[in-house]
């Protein structure tokens, strides 16, 4: 194909610009996107772009394109419980924000689709498109895999991007062992209540549950290697509501983030069972319920290749840097433990370092600039994975 794409996409920028802004405003969480849904699929049919949206999950599949291989692109649209401090004109004015970004995932896809689709006739295979719900709670991508999103055309191989504030605009950070996986869980303590005068009459969930909290970090500490990365954190411990009662029951929630999947199992067995030893011996029932799952992102070599390449040949002005590995957690894992597929972190920070935060802050500022790179590396990506495989 012979199509110029870094000015395709200077072309289509100020519009992609403005779907930005017009998402940014409407801020949905979870896997209930229904304003987003809306947005994106109105934008795909004014293109004659055909989608499907998967209702239960708030997630829109479209395809351009028809035979051969195919490649599957992810925007993700979720947004955070964060309230927007950034003074933008355009911030969003709910509970809600874009304070990691995914605003600018979804409308770099549509930016891309609206290129490949003008494009359609010369490509040698199938772009698949994904504009995904719930990547901050780990129940997006499995959503639409659920329906099928792999198959009807097969899906060969995956790609995504995602913006990074605190960075430099114009990086491309990537890497093999890209993120870890991830497993939350609830702990509920069951006890017996009793009046604060008498303990004795009753069984306190807090002390039970403060020995479980201490016992998995002694689980970290004494039983996995500092060679084997693994984190465990206990962020939510509640139980009570008077200073002078015990009540009948403690919850505390976690999670648990590891590269390998058996250091992952290993983990996962113990804490219930820490959980339950502790428990017995001070009289009270514990029940362990995951939250949340999702395995490591670990990119293929030949799609990070491919990345390299697509960068080196875009030539406007981008900088890989490799070697990225983080203790954070990303779903497109669900697709990369399928397929070969890579995913990698664009710098969109604003000129103004001093206002630079990281992500999920309610002050973050993305510079939109990045917008530019990050519609033509869909694009390239995608071409360059179908000329190669056609």
């Amino acid at each position: 194909m012979h199509i110029n794409i870094i000015e395709e996409a200077k072309k289509n920028h100020d519009t992609v610009v403005s779907w930005r802004r017009a998402l940014h405003q409407i801020p949905e969480l979870g896997i209930e996107l229904p304003q987003t849904v809306a947005f994106v699929a109105g934008k795909l049919a004014e293109m004659g772009i055909p989608y499907e949206v998967y209702e239960d999950c708030s997630c829109v599949a479209a395809t351009i394109g028809k035979g051969g291989k195919c490649i599957l692109l992810r925007g993700d649209m979720d947004a955070l419980p964060v309230k927007e401090e950034s003074g933008l004109p355009f911030a969003s004015t709910t509970a809600l924000s874009h304070a990691c970004g995914h605003d600018f995932h979804a409308a770099a896809l549509l930016g891309a689709a609206k290129i490949l689709k003008e494009h359609e006739a010369e490509l040698p295979g199938t772009v698949k498109l994904i504009f995904q719900s719930g990547e901050e709670v780990f129940k997006g991508a499995a959503g639409a895999i659920s329906h099928g999103l792999m198959e009807n055309p097969h899906v060969d191989a995956a790609f995504a991007t995602h913006v990074f504030a605190a960075n430099p605009l114009k990086n491309v950070l990537y890497g093999k062992y890209f993120c870890a996986s991830v497993y939350g869980f609830r702990i509920r303590v069951q006890g017996k209540g009793a009046h604060g005068s008498s303990p004795e009459n009753g069984v306190d969930p807090l002390t039970v549950g403060a020995y479980i909290l201490l016992g998995l970090q002694e689980l970290i500490a004494r039983e996995i290697s500092a060679c084997d990365e693994a984190a465990l954190t206990i962020g939510h411990f509640e139980g009570g509501n008077a200073p002078n009662v015990i009540p009948d029951s403690a919850i505390l929630e976690g999670t648990l983030r590891a590269f390998k999947p058996e250091i992952r199992a290993y983990i996962m067995q113990r804490i219930t069972e820490i959980a339950e030893s502790i428990a017995k011996a001070y009289r009270a029932t514990v029940t362990v319920e995951e939250l949340s799952s999702c395995p490591s992102v670990i990119c293929d070599d030949g799609m990070m290749a491919m990345l390299e390449n697509a960068v080196a040949e875009l030539d406007n002005g981008m900088t890989l840097v490799p070697g990225i590995h983080l203790m954070g957690s990303e779903d497109f894992a669900c697709y990369a433990e399928r397929v070969p597929a890579v995913i990698c972190f664009l710098g969109a920070g604003v000129e103004d370092q001093s206002k630079w935060v990281g992500q999920h802050n309610p002050k973050i500022i993305f510079n939109e600039d990045v917008l530019e790179n990050e519609v033509a590396l869909y694009v390239k990506m995608a071409i360059d994975f179908l000329e190669k495989n056609k």
